[in-house]
């Protein structure tokens, strides 16, 4: 059983930073792709960054130059660095992980977080 348990959501206010963290825990071998979502009140899920086990990384284009996706491959982390942060960004972020390996017949599978809540008041 895989679980990402994700740490570092709350309030903070429009120009502050946040720094969010996820860590994958069970039986896992690799993990192709770590990333965040978030979903606002209201809106569809979105994808804000993901970064694969070879460290390349995508954001969301209203995200760019703001939030750093970094992961640990060896700890199965993936952290979400987010700054100059806005009221729009207010939203729960899901971490999420995909491709995870978890036996030597190459099983593998995708797993998100319960989320956290991130909210940016003006």
């Amino acid at each position: 059983q895989v679980q990402l348990v994700e740490f570092g959501g709350g309030l903070v206010q429009a120009g502050g930073s946040l720094r969010l963290s996820c860590a994958a825990s069970g039986s896992i071998l690799s993990i192709n792709v770590m990333g965040w979502y978030r979903q606002a009140p209201g809106k569809q899920r979105e994808l804000v960054a993901a970064i694969t086990n070879g460290g390349s990384t995508t954001y969301a284009d209203s995200v760019k130059g703001r939030f750093t996706i970094s992961r640990d491959n060896g700890k199965n982390t993936v952290v979400l660095q987010m700054n100059s942060l806005k009221p729009e960004d207010t939203a729960v972020y899901y971490c999420k992980a995909d491709g995870v390996r978890v036996d030597v017949w190459g099983r593998s599978y995708d797993y998100s977080g319960q989320g956290t809540q991130v909210t940016v008041s003006s």
